[in-house]
């Protein structure tokens, strides 16, 4: 798989998971966890596009 090919995927999935959290109920507990979900799945995309611009 290509640089581009996975900086797309990457970008796709954060995007997948603010939609996911955006479903969720509103109540205390699954404001919990939607803000751990977005925390752990967001930034997965920014970090690939840091390594790729390291030496």
């Amino acid at each position: 798989m290509d640089e581009q090919t996975f900086k797309n995927r990457t970008k796709k999935f954060a995007l997948e998971v603010l939609r996911r959290v955006e479903t969720l109920p509103r109540n205390r507990s699954a404001n919990v966890l939607g803000r751990q979900f977005l925390r752990a799945g967001t930034p997965v995309g920014a970090n690939y596009r840091a390594a790729c611009r390291g030496r």
